[in-house]
């Protein structure tokens, strides 16, 4: 089972890990207080230390990324721009050396990192009304505008996964069903292939593997969360899971045993448990959590 291991003080809209100078870490965005809240691993004390903190406004994402060594944060901000951070080892400290078009990115909501052949990406979605999902590629001093996949789509997130070894992006928005994206080699550029039938108003999207099957689990804040699966050349349905108030369906391996884990606003937040047998998710705890 599940149980409480640590305690943070802190209300969140994200939490990211990374590794760095063989370190574990955890980075929590903290919309209230404009923070984004560093912890490290402590390995004399067995449990998460205060590392370091990144102040701002309206923090709603703080995503890590590690490129030859060093490590840079973007910080997505409802007010106030974003911006990027390089860690300075010498001064011991993050410092701000990038900010990040805001004609673009008006109201971010999600950032996901990724990595095609040797280049470095990440890619914004933008829920407001008038902004752009956009990729931002690194060119050895920062990262620049890349691509822009949609306009005034009110995107609310983003996943990257690879289907058949190709690179492929999942919008989630709440103004149309999630839509799939290809990257096409010859123009180096994300291309729209199509959009996921039947699950309108999902939230977000994550994706796990079951052996080289790949599967997404869909997330509903009204009615059934889905998870879905891919028959070489759509997601086909696979199960449903009720929801109510639920802004998070996150896969979870652990020492490979599958789990899936679906918050809410509302009830208890459900635990899930994969069956190889039955190829399907099934009951495995409760936790008194809302999330």
């Amino acid at each position: 089972e599940f149980e409480v291991y640590q305690s943070l003080p802190y209300q969140s809209l994200s939490v990211d890990t990374f590794s760095y100078m063989n370190d574990e870490h955890v980075v929590i965005a903290q919309p209230f207080t404009g923070k984004c809240i560093f912890l490290e691993w402590d390995h004399v004390e067995v449990m998460f230390r205060n590392y370091d903190n990144i102040t701002g406004t309206s923090t709603v994402v703080c995503k890590p990324i590690v490129i030859e060594s060093q490590l840079y944060v973007i910080v997505a901000q409802l007010f106030g721009g974003s911006h990027i951070y390089k860690r300075d080892i010498f001064a011991n400290k993050f410092i701000k050396i990038q900010d990040i078009e805001i004609l673009k990115i008006r109201k971010p909501n999600d950032i996901e990192t990724f990595r095609i052949a040797e280049d470095w990406y990440f890619v914004v979605a933008d829920s407001s009304k008038a902004g752009f999902t956009t990729v931002y590629k690194w060119n050895g001093n920062g990262f620049y505008s890349h691509q822009s996949l949609h306009a005034w789509y009110r995107d609310t997130d983003v996943e990257y996964l690879e289907i058949s070894g190709k690179p492929h992006l999942i919008l989630s928005s709440s103004s149309q069903r999630p839509v799939i994206y290809q990257w096409n080699k010859g123009t180096n550029e994300f291309v729209k292939r199509f959009d996921i039938q039947d699950m309108e108003d999902a939230y977000a999207v994550k994706h796990f593997k079951v052996k080289e099957d790949v599967y997404i689990c869909l997330t509903r804040f009204i009615g059934d969360s889905k998870v879905m699966k891919w028959g070489g050349s759509a997601f086909l349905d696979l199960q449903r899971m009720p929801s109510r108030g639920s802004m998070v369906f996150q896969p979870l391996q652990i020492n490979n045993y599958q789990y899936a884990i679906l918050g809410s606003d509302y009830s208890f937040t459900q635990v899930y448990y994969w069956d190889a047998e039955k190829a399907k998710f099934v009951k495995f705890q409760e936790l008194n959590v809302q999330a």
